[in-house]
């Protein structure tokens, strides 16, 4: 079986000539805290003893390109500096705090800026993978909101960093519904995540299990919302961000051992009774991340078909003699490490000048999970001039992939970004479109040119090659 064929493939069957489906506004919320890779290094040697994992993965933590990671505390924040990590109890209760308070921040941004009322919506879709409680923590955003109690609502589980899209392709089938009923709808879309509490749990697996896990490198929290109308109703509000004009759902063969995110207890807390017959009592300290080398080769072949696939269904593109090409759009691309940008960058025959919001959130917040996507959706749309058609891509754990093509609204198109009018979010974007790390980091000869994330980027520690972020070889 071809390692990148690919089930489900939801643009089989054409989409109507005219979905009017579209985004009225998006807001996206990060916490105020921000960590450098240093700060993995202060919890690292505050609470594990040196080991050969833990070296290779504060090795991979520099070379990640990620300058800061966006977080709801500071590296001194009593959860993650307890005896032990912190307990899933505990991990619920703040989720329901904090969690709820960005989710809440976040649509209050996407609400405002479309200029309608609570009353107004709907349905409300949400995602989450760093919280299972229930009820979900999307009554509890609802109630935040002044939102009806008898909303429509759906809570997505289990699809992890490509939730967010996946969220927006559920609201966008339920708007259809209505649409075919001649209702209004009104949906709003929210994902939430706080990953970086999880830093104990994943050092506590690096040391016990002496395993080299990246993810503890890569992932920050954010929430991000937007609201998705089909266009039915009196709306006198701003025009739209985007109008939708179709999706696509593949799920990669034989993955599923190679993305995911799954609850785990590790750890002996005590034993009990102290004597020759003992209890050994785990501690379920969270979820932890199942991220193989494979992942980026498998996702950025998959991207290819898949394209193609959607334009292929949408009436706009229909002669088969003239479709687009990658390069014809601008692409907001789910950052979820530096080799699958540039291995997407690289397999649809891209500039970073394409990808330059995938680049910007990337290095300056890291990578958010299902809530990413939003923020590089409203980044792109601050970077000046653009081309006025978006393709929106993720990947999630099975490895599953979620793309849909995007049309601005109220912006000026010349075909070609302009660089000069890119914003900056506390990093650099060079003329060209390259983004700037600040780095000018050199491991053993290697050394990036400009802090450019560059697609031979490598660094090395203990003679083990780790490219990317993604180890070549475990240590036993």
């Amino acid at each position: 079986m071809s390692p990148i064929a690919v089930h489900g493939n939801t643009a089989d069957n054409p989409f109507d000539d005219r979905l009017d489906l579209s985004i009225l506004g998006i807001g996206v919320d990060y916490p105020p805290f921000r960590h450098r890779p240093e700060a993995l290094d202060t919890l690292a040697n505050r609470f594990y003893e040196p080991s050969i994992a833990l070296s290779k993965v504060l090795s991979i933590n520099r070379f990640t390109g990620i300058e800061t990671r966006a977080s709801v505390g500071e590296v001194d924040h009593p959860l993650v500096n307890q005896a032990h990590p912190p307990n899933i109890k505990q991990l619920n209760e703040f989720f329901r705090v904090e969690g709820v308070r960005l989710s809440v921040n976040a649509c209050r941004k996407a609400i405002e800026e479309w200029g309608g009322s609570v009353d107004e919506i709907t349905h409300i879709v949400c995602t989450t993978c760093t919280n299972s409680a229930n009820p979900g923590f999307d009554h509890y955003v609802r109630k935040e909101l002044g939102i009806r109690s008898n909303i429509e609502k759906v809570l997505l589980h289990g699809i992890g960093c490509s939730g967010g899209l996946a969220a927006i392709r559920t609201a966008a089938n339920l708007a259809l519904g209505s649409s075919h009923q001649k209702k209004p709808a009104r949906i709003l879309v929210l994902a939430c995540e706080i990953s970086t509490l999880l830093v104990r749990s994943e050092l506590d697996s690096i040391d016990q299990d002496q395993a080299v896990r990246i993810g503890v490198c890569l992932f920050s929290d954010c929430a991000s919302a937007c609201i998705l109308s089909n266009n039915i109703g009196n709306e006198t509000f701003s025009e739209p961000v985007f109008d939708i004009l179709g999706w696509t759902h593949d799920m990669i063969e034989d993955t599923e051992d190679d993305l995911g995110f799954d609850v785990d207890p590790l750890g002996i807390s005590s034993i009990y009774p102290p004597s020759q017959h003992h209890v050994l009592l785990t501690r379920t300290t969270g979820w932890k991340v199942v991220l193989t080398p494979n992942v980026p080769g498998r996702a950025s072949a998959a991207v290819a078909p898949a394209f193609r696939s959607l334009v292929e269904s949408i009436p706009d593109y229909s002669s088969p003699d003239s479709l687009p090409s990658a390069s014809d759009f601008d692409w907001a691309l789910h950052p979820g490490g530096s080799l699958i940008i540039t291995g997407v960058q690289k397999a649809m025959n891209l500039t970073e000048d394409h990808l330059r919001a995938s680049y910007e959130i990337y290095v300056n917040y890291g990578n958010s999970s299902s809530a990413t996507i939003m923020a590089v959706m409203d980044k792109l749309r601050t970077m000046g001039k653009g081309r006025k058609e978006v393709v929106a891509c993720a990947f999630g754990p099975g490895i599953s992939l979620e793309m849909m093509i995007l049309r601005r609204r109220g912006i000026e198109v010349n075909g070609h970004a302009n660089t000069n009018g890119h914003a900056e979010t506390n990093g650099h974007v060079e003329p060209n479109g390259h983004v700037q790390t600040n780095e000018d980091a050199e491991t053993n000869g290697h050394a990036e040119t400009n802090g450019r994330i560059e697609t031979n980027r490598r660094a090395k520690s203990n003679g083990l090659a780790e490219v990317n972020g993604l180890p070549t070889e475990d240590v036993d």
